[in-house]
């Protein structure tokens, strides 16, 4: 299905939008609740991604299929190698069977996992025979995804003596181990994590609680991106807290430098985004190694009003859902940009979207579809196999008609 997307280059809007819990603590406390049943989980996440680990999580025997959904099978490759007897093979899309998982394995084992390649070494599926965890020191290399980091936090707590991680190397994404840690202890799990070793203790039960899931601020990017672009807008996200776990939330200060202010209203737990004077910049320069999730809103906005902009930080962006790097490139450089790309940075130098109507390939990634759509306010724009966006973010083609979008689905 396509979506065929215009705007009124002036528009002026006031919308509110309700944006579901984050995926990422969404997934995180799933994956708790299956440890410890006595916690109970308030505005979850409505994504595809976290459907999938949810349903996961009712098997004990036979296939797991996660489809795109990168997280379920790290967190869920972790929650059944704990789960003595349990026989699970966990499987996935095409590109998740070319997404590598030896460095969780790895570690896994090292703790005593029996986890079995099926196809080829290195690679999902997997074949796991849950068994009783002994070993509680494990080393873990930290370049890669910080998700492997996470995988193992989790379960750290239900093993009989808890858990050590020494890690080696540049942490890459911190705050979402930040995030993992915040979540264990906000459960009542006493854990640490100084000079590169994380330490979780044991915990056979939790006091029953509940937890609300503040809403996503990755998907939060869009209408920043949207207010970026827009001549005079407002816009009000619901359920947001000042003190956010997810490091997506330097949004705030990112999106400062691109005329956007932000108020937060701690009453009404909302983010007013508005236009301010736009920053009197031609590159900006940003190493997202933190928030990589961030790099195609941003190089788009930076693309949408004409400025150039130099990320770095990016090498996990290449095995994710698409090479998103390359993905950039190519859906860039169809609208005129001029885009050079490395391993784990991309330049894209100023420049104006050219005005005939283009169509984007979303390289089955919901985040190329939502980070070009706001183009539109600039030029009519086609996203190809736009309903890729359910992998995090359902609603989104409606919300963006509650801003003013004019959306034809072909």
């Amino acid at each position: 299905m396509k979506a065929l997307l215009s705007c009124q280059k002036h528009l002026k809007f006031d919308a509110h939008i309700e944006i579901t819990g984050s995926k990422s603590e969404s997934n995180r406390l799933l994956i708790l609740q299956a440890l410890y049943p006595n916690l109970k989980i308030d505005n979850l996440s409505n994504s595809d991604d976290t459907a999938v680990l949810s349903e996961g999580l009712k098997t004990d025997m036979g296939i797991v299929d996660i489809h795109h959904a990168g997280t379920a099978m790290r967190f869920l490759t972790a929650y059944f190698a704990s789960q003595k007897g349990k026989i699970v093979t966990i499987t996935g899309s095409n590109r998740m069977q070319k997404r590598p998982i030896t460095v969780l394995v790895r570690a896994l084992r090292e703790l005593g996992a029996h986890i079995e390649y099926v196809k080829e070494e290195g690679f999902p599926p997997l074949k796991i025979i849950g068994k009783e965890l002994t070993n509680d020191v494990v080393t873990v290399e930290t370049g890669i995804s910080s998700q492997y980091i996470s995988a193992l936090m989790l379960i750290a707590p239900s093993l009989r003596k808890g858990l050590t991680i020494h890690l080696e190397g540049k942490v890459t994404s911190s705050p979402y181990i930040g995030m993992t840690m915040s979540l264990l202890k906000s459960i009542g799990i006493t854990c640490s994590f100084s000079e590169n070793r994380i330490v979780i203790d044991p915990s056979e039960k939790i006091e029953e609680l509940t937890l609300t899931v503040e809403s996503d601020w990755s998907s939060a990017s869009y209408f920043y991106s949207i207010v970026a672009l827009s001549d005079a807008a407002t816009v009000t996200l619901r359920k947001y807290k000042k003190e956010s776990l997810q490091g997506d939330a330097a949004l705030e200060v990112i999106y400062e430098k691109l005329g956007v202010t932000t108020h937060f209203d701690p009453l009404e737990e909302t983010l007013i985004l508005s236009n301010s004077d736009k920053k009197n910049i031609d590159t900006m320069t940003l190493d997202l190694i933190h928030t990589p999730d961030l790099a195609q809103t941003i190089a788009v906005s930076c693309f949408g009003l004409g400025k150039g902009c130099f990320l770095s930080g990016l090498h996990t962006l290449k095995i994710k859902e698409t090479d998103r790097l390359l993905a950039l490139k190519i859906e860039l450089e169809k609208l005129g940009a001029q885009v050079s790309i490395t391993e784990d940075s991309l330049q894209l130098y100023p420049s104006e979207p050219i005005s005939e109507k283009i169509e984007i390939n979303t390289h089955n990634d919901h985040r190329m579809a939502m980070a070009f759509a706001p183009l539109a306010l600039k030029v009519p724009i086609t996203i190809n196999d736009c309903d890729v966006v359910t992998k995090s973010f359902p609603s989104y083609w409606e919300d963006l008609k509650k801003v003013g979008f004019d959306i034809d689905f072909r």
